[in-house]
């Protein structure tokens, strides 16, 4: 029985130079990438709660990012005016803490690495991020303070006024429980003041409400804001 060929028809436009099988699997891979970095985002980082919450663009951004350097590695032309468009779009998503920037870059890496069927330097990126996310977890964890994982963020805000006549008293409760305790930065204008500070354990654990009590009951009747990161 003869074999009859199908060929592509002139109006659907130029037939792309990779096979579907090969688009396929890539596609896959991208998507497997980005279910592993979801997963690590949310072992190793959502616990914080102090980001953007940006891994809940992971799904969709791996594949679509794929999809975006398979289309246009095979046209120069393409690729430069899609390089052109993009410079009018601003994305405006706020990243909270430089940490997320880490995981979405990886993100972006291993898309790239499945749009040019490099899967194996796939595989190298993912060993060697979970290699020092497992790391920088037991080095916090043991409490290595000098090399500065796992540190916690607490910025304290209150009155000028208050803050110029409770310092001390302040920086006493603060000293006395919390572990590990450096001054970020302090910040003052004529109506407000505040202390940022980062510490690796507190007396208190995460009962923050009762932390706020004790503090205030130090510094009143001064009036406080928190801030826990």
């Amino acid at each position: 029985m003869p074999i009859v060929m199908i060929e592509w028809p002139d109006w659907l436009g130029p037939r792309s130079e990779i096979q579907f099988d090969e688009y396929l699997l890539a596609m896959l891979v991208s998507l497997a990438a980005s279910v592993v970095a979801y997963a690590l985002y949310i072992a190793f980082y959502r616990d914080w709660q102090r980001g953007a919450g940006i891994h809940r663009v992971f799904l969709l951004a791996g594949p679509a990012i794929t999809l975006l350097f398979i289309a246009i590695q095979w046209s120069l032309p393409l690729s430069l005016g899609l390089l052109g468009a993009l410079s009018f779009v601003r994305f405006r998503t706020p990243i909270k803490d430089p940490a997320e920037i880490g995981y979405l870059l990886v993100v972006i890496a291993s898309s790239i690495g499945a749009a040019t069927y490099n899967y194996e330097l796939i595989g190298i990126l993912f060993a060697i991020v979970a290699f020092v996310l497992v790391a920088q977890r037991l080095f916090a964890g043991a409490g290595l303070g000098g090399l500065g994982l796992g540190a916690r963020d607490l910025i304290i805000t209150m009155p000028a006024d208050d803050y110029a006549q409770h310092e001390a008293a302040l920086l006493d409760f603060l000293q006395s429980n919390l572990s590990s305790l450096k001054t970020a930065s302090v910040t003052q204008n004529a109506a407000t003041a505040s202390l940022h500070i980062t510490f690796r354990r507190s007396r208190f654990q995460d009962r923050w409400a009762e932390f706020r009590q004790e503090l205030e009951s130090a510094v009143a009747p001064a009036s406080v804001e928190l801030y826990v990161g």
